[in-house]
């Protein structure tokens, strides 16, 4: 599971990242990366990062319990 969570944070840490940079700058890393928004290549990565931030929505169990506080 550890490896999965790593995995998931890494690719919600690109997603941020990538929003960062269209909000600020009106420029999509992927999509330019990968050949565009409508390549296949980059509707993956768009996938895997909606996936994994649905995947971190199981973190806020652990740091709303006891041991963070």
């Amino acid at each position: 599971m550890k490896t999965l969570d790593n995995i998931a944070l890494t690719l919600l840490i690109i997603g941020g990242f990538n929003w960062l940079l269209v909000g600020l700058f009106k420029f999509d890393l992927v999509a330019m990366s990968f050949g565009g928004q409508a390549a296949i290549i980059s509707r993956i990565v768009y996938v895997l990062v909606g996936l994994s931030a649905l995947y971190c929505i199981k973190l806020f169990a652990p740091i709303n319990s006891a041991q963070y506080e």
